[in-house]
């Protein structure tokens, strides 16, 4: 492989919470950076970043090939998390066909390595035990439309690596949260929502999590150490919703909120969908599969992660300290109830 550090890379996704983190670590290392972004892209995460910008879209083969010209590496880290949408086609679009788009101009380019930003919910379910790389997806009967486009992605990717030669290593990540969540992601905004004790109710469930920070780490250990075709699992701890509150609420010394059985979540959450159905309602977040999503998996094993790319997250409490600290100091949080989803804890990865 030539010397990666002597050429531009292009991260895809930029102005997301992943592709953010990434480029800002990728500046702090002295890379050279494009990032790629559409006219409606929100470049606040990128503010004062030393980046070449490339206006376009991957659903533009042309402005994928100008802007990977010369390349060592691209960093895709677009997805499309919008669970709660009622039409579900564009999730496909963007999370499958825009990631077919990304492979084939990279090819196309000639790049050193394609890094992919998957997701935890690819992974199997291991009912007796840690959840690792080696367990195929095998709950497709429950998964949503959203899980369902990552699988079909990822899939896609592991195809263009076996038949194709693409050069890609994958990262299923598990919930992402820390500071630096100019959107916000709806985990940050509940972060926050918690620290201020307006959160007032909440399900006994849980997830793996880990910290932004340490998956753009990850992103970039896997450019020079990951094995091609190979995906690893970025996750630490796995956080209950109760220990999530009590961390959160416990920065500002605000009260928890209270904790409903999962089955009475799930009930309601079940019953709003009917009513919104029957008032021909769309793209509704009251959805029984993010009741669902919310406690698929347990612990994930990040030893492959740790041992083929040295990869060490930090603990989660940590993660939660600077997430507050950063959102208490961060003048846009005013301007987020105008605009973000309100907080649920489904997988999103």
């Amino acid at each position: 492989m030539s010397d990666l550090s002597e050429r531009p890379v292009l991260v895809l996704g930029a102005s997301g919470f992943v592709g953010s983190h990434t480029a800002r670590l990728l500046v702090a290392k002295g890379r050279k950076i494009r990032v790629l972004y559409r006219r409606s892209s929100n470049q606040e995460a990128l503010s004062g970043l030393p980046v070449e910008r490339y206006l376009g879209d991957v659903h533009d083969p042309a402005s994928l090939r100008a802007a990977m010209q010369g390349c060592s590496t691209i960093f895709h880290c677009v997805v499309d998390p919008r669970f709660w949408l009622t039409d579900t086609a564009p999730l496909f679009r963007n999370n499958v066909d825009g990631l077919r788009n990304s492979m084939d101009a990279a090819l196309a380019c000639g790049v050193d390595r394609f890094v992919f930003t998957s997701t935890m919910g690819t992974l199997g379910l291991n009912p007796d035990g840690p959840v690792t790389e080696d367990i195929e997806f095998n709950w497709m009967d429950r998964a949503p439309p959203y899980i369902r486009s990552r699988v079909e992605a990822e899939r896609l990717f592991q195809l263009y690596c076996r038949e194709k030669g693409l050069p890609g290593v994958a990262l299923c990540a598990a919930n992402t949260y820390g500071p630096e969540d100019y959107q916000p992601t709806p985990q940050g905004k509940m972060i926050w929502d918690l620290a201020c004790g307006t959160f007032p109710v909440m399900w006994e469930a849980g997830a793996p999590t880990v910290d932004i920070r340490d998956v753009a780490e990850a992103m970039i250990l896997a450019e020079t150490r990951g094995c091609i075709g190979e995906r690893y699992i970025l996750a630490n701890e796995y956080v209950s919703n109760r220990d999530l509150c009590a961390i959160a609420a416990g920065q500002t010394g605000v009260k928890p909120p209270l904790i409903i059985p999962r089955a009475v979540a799930h009930t309601m959450a079940w019953v709003g969908e009917q009513i919104f159905k029957l008032l021909r309602q769309k793209d509704y977040l009251v959805r029984s599969d993010a009741i669902f999503l919310s406690n698929v998996f347990r612990e994930l094993d990040h030893s492959k992660a740790s041992r083929e790319l040295g990869w060490h997250p930090r603990p989660f409490s940590e993660t939660v300290r600077d997430a507050v600290a950063w959102c208490s100091s961060y003048p846009g949080r005013h301007n987020w109830a105008k605009g973000v989803k309100p907080a649920v804890r489904p997988m999103r990865g």
